[in-house]
């Protein structure tokens, strides 16, 4: 067997790895809400998360220290891509389904798109991108309407469903900054630094007025899982094509609303399901290339 086939295998295997590590969260989240709330889950999230990044950095022997003009970036990231839309996104899960916050949060390449390709670069779409657009806004529709009933009833969603959409919206500023400027960073480090500052403020403010306490083991799960989903989403986008792994973590809706029936008793709708064949439909037209005449 060629190097070339044993590094293709291991980037599929660890990020099919990270895409069951991003199921998990959302399952750990709800069950971590059985005993204490969502703002105590948050804090040890990300400390849980920074342990498991820190014995990474410090097994591979990378260094955390960058060059001064990266910092506000690094800023920004951790600001809006933590301490926003990951608090958002963990706020969202006490009031929606695991299935409507996992497949909300996978629109997230249709306002990379939107955002990064129409605002800030100006170049066109090709007729893949709208297509693509087109089967993720479906999907999204479908997933938070949920039923015929509700869609007579003109009823297209929860308040909680549009919290896990600006959290999608705020990922997404955050991968056009890191894609812009911080590309010559090793991504572990990015990682390191999205949760640290973030870190630092919510810890700081948790302890400052109701402390934190881990009255579960749900809660120390969930940083471990995204600890752990990190660093394996970011060993797979170095040993395989970045369209592979945006495909292959497709596979996080099916894991969540699996785990989600199995776990939480969670039920999925017809509609709801032909919203997750319409991601995948998205995904597929966003990766397809253009061929130029």
């Amino acid at each position: 067997m060629s190097k070339g086939t044993d590094k293709k295998r291991i980037g599929v295997l660890v990020t099919l790895g990270a895409s069951v590590m991003w199921a998990l969260e959302p399952i750990f989240a709800k069950l971590s809400y059985r005993s204490t709330d969502y703002l105590n889950t948050f804090a040890t999230r990300i400390l849980f998360s920074l342990i498991i990044i820190v014995v990474y950095l410090i097994a591979t022997g990378k260094r955390v220290a960058v060059a001064r003009q990266h910092i506000p970036q690094l800023i920004y990231l951790s600001l809006v891509a933590t301490l926003f839309a990951d608090l958002m996104y963990i706020y969202a899960l006490t009031r929606v389904p695991v299935i409507n916050a996992v497949l909300i949060g996978h629109m997230q390449p249709v306002f990379v798109i939107v955002i990064g390709t129409v605002m800030l670069t100006r170049e066109k779409l090709t007729r893949y991108d709208y297509a693509g657009i087109v089967f993720m806004l479906i999907a999204g529709f479908l997933v938070t309407t949920k039923t015929t009933e509700n869609l007579i009833a003109l009823q297209f969603g929860t308040t909680g469903d549009l919290y896990v959409l600006l959290a999608t919206v705020a990922w997404a500023t955050t991968a056009i900054v890191a894609r812009r400027y911080l590309r010559e960073l090793p991504a572990v480090v990015i990682a390191f630094y999205r949760f640290l500052f973030a870190g630092i403020i919510f810890v700081s403010y948790q302890l400052l007025t109701s402390g934190i306490e881990i009255m579960s083991i749900y809660q120390v799960l969930i940083g471990l899982v995204i600890g752990i989903g990190t660093i394996l989403y970011y060993e797979g986008i170095r040993l395989i094509k970045a369209a592979q792994v945006a495909a292959l973590e497709l596979s996080t809706p099916f894991f969540a609303t699996l785990l989600g029936f199995l776990v939480l008793q969670e039920h999925v709708t017809v509609m709801q399901g032909t919203g997750i064949l319409g991601l995948l439909g998205g995904i597929y037209c966003l990766a397809k290339k253009e061929k130029v005449p």
